[in-house]
């Protein structure tokens, strides 16, 4: 770690768990050492050999569940490492894998926004962020999506800086790819001023299966979306709703160019709440509009 940068984003290639837990215990253990506060949010079958490999230190180190906490990628920046690095006036410490074997095609470009966005969102704080990947079973463009969204790679323990590291909001834009059509059966409400009240009532309709708490929170983020579309856009927008696999998906599309000033998941309480809210967002902006996909119910 170069202790000079107020910031340092890192990627961490490993091939098998011993490399994990060696790579991760050196990183954390450093941390501690120094009396910077630890964070570790892995997927839960990683959070007990860890902790074993750390012996008394873990007790200094606060573990989260990724699989949980990150399970929206989307969530992860305002709700684990903003509100992290917020509970600290000291240099702080994070070993964050947002990017396991088991996300899925659809969570994907997600993910990869959130690891290029965290370049942009920890500018000039004092902190570094060390992300495993595993090198032996995600496929070979994850792990060169890895060396463009992160500056410095670790890989056979060796720290070399990336020379494919790219802009973050070049490769944001990268991964604002179009979202896959909506099924035939899916309902369409347009919606405007007038009708917010109805929108609601239909949204809370749709969802009735759901927990109460759930669909509290979809008619709330959706609301959300349909006043950002009427405020920002054309004063006007369509809702469409349909499920899969147990999961209720909402969509909002309008004329617009999406929540300002841009889609990071930081500049607007909106889009974070919505993202706090939901399992999972995607968005999709180009010249004839912006469409945001929730899910809730996973």
């Amino acid at each position: 770690m170069n202790s000079v940068a107020p910031f340092a984003h890192e990627a961490l290639f490993y091939r098998d768990e011993d490399t994990f837990l060696s790579g991760t215990a050196r990183f954390v253990a450093e941390g501690v050492d120094r009396g910077e506060p630890v964070l570790v949010a892995v997927p839960e079958v990683s959070i007990s050999p860890l902790r074993e490999r750390l012996g008394g230190v873990a007790e200094q180190v606060h573990f989260i569940d990724m699989t949980e906490a990150g399970r929206n990628p989307g969530r992860i920046i305002p709700g684990v490492l903003m509100a992290f690095s917020a509970s600290t006036q000291r240099r702080f410490r994070v070993v964050g894998q947002p990017i396991w074997p088991g996300r899925t095609e659809l969570e994907y470009p997600a993910c990869v926004q959130h690891e290029a966005l965290i370049n942009t969102a920890f500018e000039g704080r004092p902190g570094v962020i060390l992300c495993p990947y595993d090198a032996t079973a995600l496929p070979a463009h994850v792990l060169e999506d890895a060396r463009r969204t992160h500056p410095v790679v670790i890989e056979g323990g060796r720290r070399t800086a990336s020379k494919w590291y790219t802009d973050p909001s070049v490769l944001a834009d990268v991964y604002n790819v179009p979202l896959p059509p909506p099924p035939a059966d899916a309902e369409e409400h347009p919606f405007s001023v007038g009708t917010l009240a109805h929108m609601r009532k239909i949204v809370s309709a749709f969802a009735h299966w759901l927990r109460r708490e759930q669909v509290e929170d979809l008619v709330l983020a959706v609301n959300e979306l349909a006043t950002n579309s009427i405020l920002h856009a054309s004063g006007r927008g369509v809702l469409r709703l349909w499920r899969e696999d147990g999961t209720v998906v909402c969509e909002v599309s309008d004329s617009g160019s999406g929540f300002p000033p841009s889609f990071t998941g930081l500049s607007g309480f909106g889009i974070v709440m919505v993202n706090l809210l939901c399992d999972l967002v995607r968005t999709h902006t180009s010249h004839s509009g912006t469409t945001v996909r929730v899910y809730l119910g996973r």
